[in-house]
């Protein structure tokens, strides 16, 4: 077995750990099909959601949804014509709903959130890469007392973890945010959230630092694994292997004949120009599922989950009626001149990543299943993996993301 490491997936989670890999001092190649920030590393909301130490799976989504499926293009559809096929996913998403679990996956989230802030900040200075860091918070807004009421034990377990916030009412509401529509009473403020500039142009600054410490990035669609490397459509090339190729992940540890359960939540969004918002902070709302960010590159609003699979045609008209929400909801908004997207995002049922060696493989290792949250926990992730790589004890317990619990 050669020391060479192959990481398949050139996005924010594959690059990180080549780059973790490097920094061990392993000789890396990087693998994919059409080259660095290709897929939803590019269109992202840019945020480090660090706050986000629940799982989605959860009895609050499970009250929600059945109110958000009427809606064909509200927070949370399944197409009909994916419906059968994603049945036993759902099932296994509403059994990780049971209470016990949700605490085990928060148990578990947090866990990976806290390693992942902790090697944000030197992931960044390693790579010259701080002045692309923005800290300038995030509001969640409530439509009356009742929604805030209901996220307030949500608040209360982050304040036991330490997570700083603000809980405003009304004017204090427009001292952060001007411009918000007054159907917004309540608001939560959350001074420690992080974000990227871009999420695109900081995938691709990752890959530039990867290359100029030496490491190669090969357009190749990996078609198979081995226990002895990967093969792809440019041959077989021998190594260990870091499979973190997003939502195409389990394509490929079916070939092991490993059938994890990822399943694509597909997300949707509209960049318009930087002049269309004075936007200070992201506004995240909730009960309609979708955020509005402040990036390089534009005010991009988008969310939402349509779980479509890989094949089914984009349906924009999601991107349109988040827009469409978005410019009631902030009046000033213009709505013209935006760039439309859609992109996967790998999710498993508990919401909780797979990381780890493939079962009966240990020289293959897992880095997917990120969901939401792959720009969030991929310092983390990417400390986890080299850690493996290195035969290092990683910092956390990593049972609950082991590839194997499914």
């Amino acid at each position: 077995m050669t020391d060479r490491v192959i990481v398949i997936g050139a996005g924010v989670v594959g690059l990180s750990v080549a780059l973790a890999a490097q920094e061990r001092g392993l000789a890396v190649q990087v693998i994919d099909r059409e080259g660095p920030a290709a897929g939803a590393s590019t269109g992202n909301a840019g945020a480090f959601a660090f706050t986000d130490i629940f799982p989605l799976a959860s009895p609050r989504i499970m009250r929600q949804a059945p109110k958000w499926l009427l809606d064909p293009l509200g927070p949370l559809t399944v197409p009909p014509a994916y419906a059968l096929r994603i049945a036993p996913w759902m099932f296994r998403f509403w059994r990780a709903c049971a209470p016990s679990r949700v605490r085990a996956s928060t148990i578990a989230q947090t866990a990976l959130m806290d390693l992942s802030k902790a090697a944000l900040i030197p992931a960044l200075t390693r790579d010259g890469l701080t002045h692309m860091l923005h800290q300038d918070g995030q509001l969640q807004v409530y439509e009356g007392q009742a929604e805030f009421d209901a996220s307030l034990p949500g608040w209360e377990a982050r304040a036991e973890h330490g997570i700083a916030f603000r809980h405003l009412k009304g004017d204090e509401i427009a001292e952060i945010q001007p411009g918000l529509a007054p159907r917004f009473t309540h608001a939560t403020f959350t001074p420690g959230w992080y974000s990227i500039a871009d999420p695109r142009d900081y995938t691709l600054a990752l890959a530039e630092r990867f290359r100029a410490n030496g490491g190669d990035i090969t357009i190749a669609e990996a078609t198979g694994l081995a226990d002895d490397g990967v093969i792809t459509s440019n041959g077989k090339l021998a190594g260990r292997v870091v499979v973190a190729a997003g939502a195409f992940s389990h394509l490929l540890t079916r070939t092991l004949g490993h059938r994890i359960p990822l399943e694509t939540e597909r997300g949707y969004n509209t960049t318009l120009p930087a002049d269309a918002f004075d936007l200070r902070c992201q506004v995240t709302f909730g009960g309609h599922g979708f955020v509005v960010s402040r990036l390089t590159s534009g005010i991009r609003v988008g969310g939402a989950v349509e779980l479509g699979g890989l094949k089914l045609p984009p349906n924009f008209k999601r991107a349109e009626a988040m827009l469409k929400k978005a410019r009631t909801f902030l009046p000033g908004l213009r709505t013209v001149g935006g760039q439309q997207w859609m992109g996967f995002r790998p999710s498993l049922p508990d919401s909780l990543p797979a990381i780890g060696p493939l079962p009966g493989h240990p020289n293959i290792i897992c880095a997917f299943g990120h969901g939401h949250l792959g720009l969030t926990q991929s310092a983390g992730t990417a400390q986890i993996v080299a850690d493996l790589l290195t035969g290092t004890d990683p910092a956390i317990n990593l049972a609950p993301f082991s590839p194997a619990r499914f």
